[in-house]
This record gives C-alpha cells, sequence and structure tokens, in this order.
C-alpha cells in the first residue's frame, strides 16, 4: 500500500525521465503531496499560475505517472496557496481538479509502444513496474524551443549581467543609506532566508541603488558560485518579453526567470503601463517568493507612489523590507572622494575635496564625475590641484562659484584684519579672539553668498546651521551696541568689495 509521499516519489522518478532537468526542477520540485484516498492523489503547489502551467503542458505526463503508480483509475486533486497567512492566520487553499483526469482510459504498452495517443514515450523504470505490478509509461518529453536554444547562443539571457567592479568594499557607508546597505549585506549571505524578501530600494537619481544591488549580487555569488544569480533592468526585462511573444517563446522565457535562484531587476517604475510585462512577472514574482528565491528590486520612488503599476504588484512589493537611499550628507561626500581618490591613486589638498563636498550636494554620480573631471584635466594640463584650477575646470558643474566674493576671500580677509590663520577659523579652539573672528567671516558668508547656513558651517569646520545662525546675531548685536566693533566691521566691508 502506497502512501501519499511514497506514491508521489515513485510519481517523480517517472516524470524526471520525461522532462528536461530545468523543468522539473521549476514545475515538480517545488510540489508538496498533501493525502491520498483510494486513487486520489492531492497535491499542494503555490498559486494559480503554477495550476494553469501544469495543466497546459505536463498533463499527459502526470496522468501517465498517477496510472502507472496509483492505478488505472487514478485522480489528481490541486490545493493551490492563495494567502501564505502569518502567525495567527493559517495560510488559505483552493481545492480544484486535474482538468485532464477525468476517469482516462488506462495506459497499455504493446512490444515496448504505447497505444494510440501517447506515442513515443520513455520506459518506466523497471523497479517501478515491478512494484506495481503493470509496464505502463508515462510522458511525453518537452525540450527548450530553438528560439531558446538561439537566445542562449547569443546571449540575450546573460549569466548574471553583474559588475564586478561593484563591492560592498567601495560603497561608503553613511546616515544617508545605512540601513539599505545593512539590509544589503544581510541578505548577500542568506538569500532568500530573510525577512527580507523582496528587498526594495529606492531614491533618487545617482544615490548608489544600481551598485547596491551588484554589490549584492557579486557577494552571493561569491560565497556560492552555484546560484543562479540575475541583474537586470526592467527596460531589458520588457524587451526580451516582447522578443519572447513575436517569437512563440513566452513560455521558455517565463522558465528560464522562473528557474533563478536570486533575481534583481532596476528601475521597476519603467514597468508601469505595461500590463502584459507586468502580468508576466507577477507569475514570476510568486513563484520566486514562494519557492523561497531571493528577489531584489529597485525603484526613484517609494511602492506606494508607484503609478500606473497593478496593485497586486505594488502590494508585494511591500511583503519584504523596503529602505531608501537618500542625499549624501556632507561627511559622506568627503569619505566618497576620499575613497575615490585612494581607489584611483591621487592626493589632493584637503580645501579641494571640501570645496567639492560642499558644492556638490546633488547626488553621488555628480560628485564622482566632478572628481573624474578634474583628475583628467590636472593629468592633462600638467597642473597641482588646487582650488584655483578646481574651480576654473568645474565651473560648469559646481554651484555657487562665481561669485563676486566667496568664502575663501572672506576667511582670507578676516584671518589677516584679525591676524589669525584660516586652520584657526575651522577649528575647535574657543578663543575669545578666533571666536570672534569666526563669526565675522560667517556673518560676511551670510551677507555676500548664496550659500545655505549649512553650507557654510561646513566651510567652518563642518559646523551646524545653529552655529551659524548664532554668529550671525551675534555680530548684528555687537554693530548695535559697540561702536569699536561697527567699526571693524565697516573697514572689513570695504577691504572685501575693493579688493
Amino acid at each position: 500500500m502506497h502512501n501519499h509521499r511514497s506514491a508521489w516519489n515513485q510519481c517523480l522518478q517517472i516524470i524526471q525521465n520525461q522532462v528536461d532537468e530545468k523543468s522539473f526542477k521549476t514545475w515538480f520540485e517545488p510540489i508538496v503531496p498533501l493525502s491520498l484516498h483510494g486513487q486520489q492523489l492531492t497535491i499542494e503547489i503555490p498559486s494559480q499560475y503554477f495550476y494553469e502551467w501544469l495543466e497546459e503542458h505536463f498533463v499527459k505526463e502526470l496522468q501517465f505517472a498517477l496510472q502507472t503508480v496509483i492505478g488505472p483509475k487514478a485522480r489528481l486533486e490541486y490545493s493551490i496557496v492563495v494567502d501564505q497567512g502569518d502567525r495567527n492566520n493559517r495560510p488559505l487553499h483552493m481545492t480544484l481538479p486535474n482538468q485532464g483526469n477525468g476517469t482516462p482510459a488506462p495506459i497499455k504498452q504493446e512490444n515496448g509502444a504505447f497505444k494510440e495517443g501517447y506515442p513515443n514515450l520513455k520506459p518506466v523504470p523497471q523497479h517501478i513496474q515491478q512494484m506495481n505490478g503493470n509496464g505502463a509509461d508515462s510522458g511525453i518529453k518537452t525540450g527548450k524551443s530553438a528560439f531558446f536554444h538561439r537566445l542562449e547562443k547569443d546571449r540575450i539571457f546573460d549569466e548574471s549581467n553583474l559588475i564586478p567592479s561593484y563591492s560592498f568594499d567601495n560603497f561608503v557607508e553613511g546616515d544617508c543609506n545605512r540601513l539599505a546597505r545593512s539590509a544589503g549585506l544581510a541578505v548577500a549571505f542568506k538569500p532568500g532566508i530573510t525577512s527580507f524578501n523582496p528587498l526594495m530600494l529606492y531614491g533618487g537619481v545617482g544615490l548608489g541603488k544600481t551598485h547596491l544591488m551588484h554589490a549584492i549580487g557579486n557577494k552571493i555569488r561569491e560565497l556560492d558560485s552555484q546560484r543562479k544569480v540575475i541583474y537586470i533592468s526592467s527596460e531589458k526585462f520588457t524587451n526580451q518579453f516582447i522578443e519572447s511573444l513575436t517569437k512563440n517563446a513566452a513560455n521558455d522565457f517565463t522558465e528560464h526567470y522562473m528557474h533563478m535562484d536570486v533575481l534583481i531587476i532596476d528601475d521597476v517604475q519603467f514597468l508601469a503601463g505595461k500590463e502584459k510585462t507586468q502580468e508576466i512577472f507577477f507569475h514570476i514574482f510568486n513563484h520566486l517568493q514562494q519557492a523561497g528565491k531571493q528577489i531584489i528590486l529597485s525603484s526613484d520612488c517609494s511602492p506606494k507612489d508607484l503609478k500606473g503599476m497593478h496593485d497586486r504588484l505594488i502590494s508585494r512589493f511591500k511583503w519584504g523590507l523596503t529602505a531608501d537611499l537618500q542625499q549624501p550628507d556632507f561627511e559622506t561626500r568627503m569619505a566618497i572622494i576620499q575613497k575615490k581618490m585612494q581607489n584611483d591613486g591621487v592626493n589632493m589638498p584637503i580645501e579641494v575635496v571640501e570645496y567639492l563636498a560642499i558644492n556638490i550636494d546633488t547626488n553621488i554620480r555628480e560628485l564622482e564625475g566632478a572628481l573624474i573631471s578634474l583628475i583628467a584635466q590636472s593629468s592633462l594640463n600638467k597642473q597641482e590641484f588646487d582650488l584655483t584650477l578646481a574651480k576654473k575646470i568645474l565651473e560648469n558643474i559646481v554651484h555657487n562659484i562665481e561669485k563676486e566674493v566667496d568664502i575663501d576671500k572672506i576667511q582670507r580677509s578676516v584671518s589677516a584684519y584679525f591676524s589669525v590663520s584660516i586652520h584657526d577659523l575651522k577649528d575647535k579652539t574657543r578663543k575669545k579672539e578666533v571666536a570672534t573672528a569666526r563669526q565675522v567671516a560667517m556673518y560676511f558668508a551670510k551677507e555676500y553668498t548664496d550659500y545655505s547656513l549649512k553650507q557654510i558651517g561646513q566651510y567652518f569646520g563642518g559646523r551646524d546651521h545653529s552655529t551659524v545662525i548664532h554668529a550671525v546675531q551675534c555680530v548684528h548685536n555687537l554693530i548695535d551696541t559697540d561702536n569699536s566693533f561697527k567699526r571693524t566691521v565697516d573697514d572689513l566691508k570695504k577691504q572685501l568689495q575693493t579688493n
């Protein structure tokens, strides 16, 4: 007598002999046998799409296997998982019959061949025939289409598409991206196991989403080279799907992605409005997620703000962890420049580094682009790095540099007038003469430049905006109450406006 587990295991042995390895792993290994009552076997499958695929492509293989193992009147019932449930609620299932499995006629084999309707079947393994007392065989071998082989040959389906130079080692961590990087590292070490599935990264252009996604994929491959990892942009994913439709190879396209261990899709916002692509992605997403495979996505906005997307997709994007990458702060921008300099073997004065970090605060890509331009021009013109060269070369990139009076000039004039060094103005010292000079310099920076309070504070040793506000207020109060101090400020104004 069979129980449901042994019966299904024997069915799998028959099916495995009839279908290719990829199809077997994708469509049969995830199946869980639930019960066997008489000649009716109930199996659990992960989704409605999974059910439709089996019924469309593998119904004969299933029938042959069941009749061989259980008997000529074997019946199959599907229990479909429609809701995974949670700690407080059990998973919800939907039960459907095998559409092609009413009361099928017994399968008979004569002289090594099967009767009409089932030609060219491979023999059932001998040990299964002996156990069940009949010579029934099962299944028709299904193979990849010629188009799929052509796709593989033409490398339309690349092995991973990962860029090796993007790693965690050269991804600079800061407050702006700490959560995303930490989650990415956790996923890299345990793909599909953590609760961060899917991992959804979002943020503006040039903030490091793509770098981080490649870093995760590269680390996964480093730890286990056998894992099937693929990175692809949503646009390329869409184009591949369209091409597969034109070649009648949509099944191969779907099966290819369902066979991945880690699927990384960049810029999913570009799936908006693409109804068919979203539908196929929905089924791939469900299959991978329910099979414990890792999904990593990126977008320019949070899931709730995505437009033109199916609600069911947006809902699934929220299942795991959503982590945003924000604009890098001053300290992170400094670290990014210094890391880039270290990788390129470049030495640059700290004032030039600060100048770039202060003025380019939009995104990392623009910051790195400005640095590359500066390095290239310095090398071609055989000039040393200094502020003059930086301002000249980057005048079309860096904001706020063509000022009649800039902060550098203010700092030079104030330090000379009060006989303190520029270093002292930026230092943490609280000596009265230095503190006064620093407050005056901040006051002029506020009066003569368009820099924000935060940017001014960064020019003076990374102080915050509240320090600048306090400095400006102190200078205003002294101008109103101390005539000698007022004359000092007036003298400096004349110098700044005439020099």
